[in-house]
């Protein structure tokens, strides 16, 4: 249980980025905040590859 609830401990940090970014920069830019929004995700995808994942 404590593998799942740090894992959705994660996406939720995840979400909150990609929410506080597009509230806080990029709220009137569609494009911009789409890309950011993939980087945001692509980013945290490696994170989690590199160091998080237990295989």
């Amino acid at each position: 249980m404590g593998r799942q609830a740090a894992l959705a401990l994660y996406v939720v940090a995840m979400v909150v980025v990609v929410v506080g970014v597009d509230v806080l920069i990029f709220r009137h830019h569609f494009w911009p905040r789409l890309l950011v929004n993939v980087g945001i995700v692509l980013v945290f995808g490696a994170f989690y590859l590199r160091f998080l994942k237990a295989s």
